[in-house]
């Protein structure tokens, strides 16, 4: 089983993209970010039309996420537990069925900045929540995995300059401190399993030409539960999409699930 993460930076702008990447990855399951759409406006029938079940949580121009499945989608579950006031669409869960029942949890987590202040604290506190969240999985003993836009740095090597994100809501300590808790609740880290080197990256600003320069940043993450880590054949980053036409700042990462 194929499934893949993927920031888009709004389904509106970037559809051509998105379906052309589609035909050539062939995911099984695609869990999509910054969607920027209501559910209403979605264009869930492309997706149909190439043979995807689609679940989606949006929010009119802003965030929003989405999961697309050529397995069936059960248990559809929308918003993070934890805070009932929380109006932002930032995650969706759902069992895929294929030879293995696989919990999926799709998330785009606040990014934070500036810092101090009501989003950073708001960031932290998601991020609690999310904690909260991956116990109450564990304790169920089902696969699962947490992917999607962490935005976190969990260490320098995963910056191309780790000295310029010191005091960004995405490197500061509390944030990586934050993340390690989740980690270390017993959960594994895909790409960091299969690949230790440094300059893999996930995201690069449109501005400064960071691409050009490689001046980018690992901030999309594959969190497995024992049970899901037992499966992982492979993690790889398919970087080559940030340098085509029209491109989002993010590009897919994906793991392989043994049959």
């Amino acid at each position: 089983m194929k499934i893949a993460s993927f920031n888009i930076n709004g389904i509106k702008a970037r559809l051509p993209a998105l379906m052309d990447w589609l035909d050539e990855a062939q995911p099984d399951v695609a869990i999509l970010q910054e969607i920027k759409s209501i559910d209403e406006n979605f264009p869930r029938e492309v997706f149909e039309d190439k043979g995807y079940n689609v679940a989606t949580h949006g929010q009119k121009s802003f965030n929003g996420v989405a999961l697309l499945s050529k397995l069936p989608l059960e248990d559809v579950t929308r918003g993070l537990p934890g805070d009932d006031d929380d109006e932002q669409a930032r995650y969706i869960e759902a069992t895929v069925v294929g030879d293995h029942a696989v919990r999926i949890c799709g998330l785009y987590l606040p990014n934070g900045n500036p810092v101090p202040g009501p989003k950073y604290d708001y960031k932290l506190a998601w991020m609690d929540r999310l904690r909260a969240r991956a116990e109450d999985l564990l304790a169920e003993e089902m696969p699962f995995l947490m992917a999607g836009d962490y935005n976190i740095i969990p260490q320098p090597e995963d910056a191309a300059r780790p000295q310029d994100w010191i005091e960004d809501a995405l490197f500061r300590p509390e944030s990586r401190e934050a993340w390690r808790k989740i980690v270390n609740l017993g959960l594994t880290e895909a790409f960091r399993v299969r690949n230790q080197a440094p300059e893999h990256y996930t995201f690069w600003d449109f501005q400064r030409g960071a691409w050009q320069r490689n001046d980018g940043i690992r901030i999309d993450h594959f969190l497995l539960s024992p049970e899901c880590a037992d499966l992982l054949t492979d993690c790889q980053i398919d970087k080559e999409v940030r340098g085509r036409e029209k491109p989002s700042d993010h590009v897919p990462i994906w793991i392989n699930l043994a049959a």
